[in-house]
């Protein structure tokens, strides 16, 4: 397992660094250098409006499936046509809902026109993901891989031809327009190979399977349901409750850009552990061997990361952006460091969802939901979009805190103290090292070799081993 994914996840890394950072800087930020903070502060409040019931469209069928799909792949075929017939009443549901919260948060015309379009490309989405689980929980990760940045890669395409040949002019709504045909040509795609690997499904309507279904998804979908909230309802308060909202909105969207770019590969590392996850503890064995793998790779990668734009931030930012960039500081500082915790939640988070402890991890996201909420209501109004940044750092902590202390009480990890004394040895230099580089002039070049001795830090201390790696692939 723990070859399997390493291979999977060194492809599934090599695609995603070729596309989607050209997809979220070079069209996604370009996109807001050319309309403004206000207007994309609008677009990225009702995206994520959007995003927070999009549960509806799901239900948490894609990880019942994934998990279920990987333990007994024979069933793939029987439930696929009844559930895409079920996700058609799904999306009737999510979308009056949706449209009810935004008609009674007051937003305009012009934005319920926007909001359409957004809660389209939702049930696009989620449908891609759908065949992607099945993809996924066939262990056919290559296939999974290429479907998961199609999108980003076709965006790039038209994008870029608006981008040559409207010179200075662009308006928000091309984008999202653009956004749609992407996402309807991937669904169609991802549809065709699927079918191709099991066979054309049979498009049935039944209650009972659909109740019985939904009876099952039911804790998976109350799980996504209260971490979307507690992750994405930021934006919406921002432009919602503080004063400037929309401009203040349009600046945590550049402080969230990166975080969001960075938490995608992130969950690369999340969609390839769950369905192993799921395999490994149906087959009684010991996870040690892929958490330690899993967790070295991705929680010290993102400590590298972390650090390295706390203290390079005005200097990054203004890589990116034309405008507001010193009033982006404070909140892109807050939410770089909120991307440990997510890590650790996208680890241990993931090992507790294939275990089936889905009691406890929706406790303990609603508890996540009264802090985050909590905490915004109080900074916002002070403090805007960095109060908001402060609030994620201290929800994601303490969620990534608590779900770390229950994965070593219900798995009886025992941890020795040349672990503990690894990642604490770690932490220090990487930040000694950036405290001491940071009173030199910041560079390009400078950057590169922060990254280049962080690289090597986490090899020196075997957070990295090469030689285990390298053990896995020749096996």
């Amino acid at each position: 397992m723990q070859k399997k994914f390493i291979s999977n996840l060194f492809l599934m890394l090599v695609l995603n660094l070729l596309i989607k950072p050209i997809a979220i800087f070079g069209i996604d930020a370009t996109v807001q250098n050319k309309v403004g903070a206000e207007n994309y502060g609008i677009y990225f409040s009702l995206l994520n409006l959007s995003f927070l019931f999009n549960i509806l469209l799901d239900l948490g069928i894609n990880n019942f499936t994934t998990k279920n799909i990987a333990q007994y792949p024979h069933i793939v075929t029987r439930y696929m046509g009844k559930l895409l017939s079920f996700r058609l009443l799904l999306f009737v549901i999510y979308a009056c809902i949706t449209i009810i919260i935004a008609f009674i948060l007051g937003y305009k015309k012009v934005e319920f026109g926007l909001l359409i379009f957004f809660i389209f490309n939702q049930f696009l989405t989620t449908i891609i993901a759908y065949f992607r689980s099945h993809f996924s929980g066939l262990l056919l990760f290559k296939t999974e891989s290429i479907i998961s940045v199609l999108d980003r890669f076709l965006l790039i395409v038209f994008c870029g031809f608006v981008f040559i040949y409207s010179k200075n002019e662009f308006k928000i709504e091309w984008f999202v327009w653009i956004q749609t045909f992407c996402y309807f040509i991937v669904a169609l795609l991802a549809f065709f190979l699927l079918v191709k690997e099991i066979g054309m499904p049979k498009f049935t309507w039944h209650w009972t399977f659909s109740k019985a279904i939904v009876k099952k998804s039911i804790p998976y979908a109350l799980l996504i349901i209260l971490m979307m909230f507690y992750t994405r309802i930021d934006s919406v308060m921002i432009e919602r409750i503080h004063p400037n909202g929309q401009e203040q909105a349009g600046i945590y969207a550049q402080g969230f850009r990166l975080l969001d770019a960075c938490f995608l590969f992130g969950m690369i590392f999340s969609n390839l552990l769950f369905p192993l996850f799921s395999h490994i503890l149906k087959m009684r064995e010991s996870i040690l061997p892929l958490l330690t793998t899993a967790g070295n790779l991705l929680i010290g990668g993102s400590i590298v990361i972390a650090i390295f734009c706390y203290f390079n931030s005005e200097y990054i930012l203004s890589l990116i952006y034309k405008n507001d960039i010193q009033q982006t500081i404070g909140s892109f500082q807050w939410l770089m460091l909120s991307f440990i915790g997510m890590c650790f939640s996208l680890i241990f988070g993931t090992l507790l969802t294939a275990n089936g402890s889905l009691k406890f991890l929706n406790i303990s996201s609603f508890f996540g939901i009264i802090m985050n909420v909590g905490l915004n209501f109080y900074l916002i109004p002070l403090y805007g979009a960095t109060g908001a940044a402060f609030a994620t750092f201290c929800t994601q902590t303490t969620i990534a805190i608590i779900q770390f202390l229950y994965c070593a009480s219900n798995f009886k990890f025992h941890f020795s103290f040349q672990l503990i004394g690894r990642y604490l040895l770690f932490l220090g230099l990487i930040v000694l090292m950036h405290t001491y580089l940071s009173s030199s002039k910041t560079t390009v070049y400078m950057l590169v070799l922060e990254l280049f001795l962080s690289v090597a830090v986490l090899m020196a201390t075997k957070m990295i081993d090469i030689r285990s790696l390298k053990n896995q692939f020749i096996k």
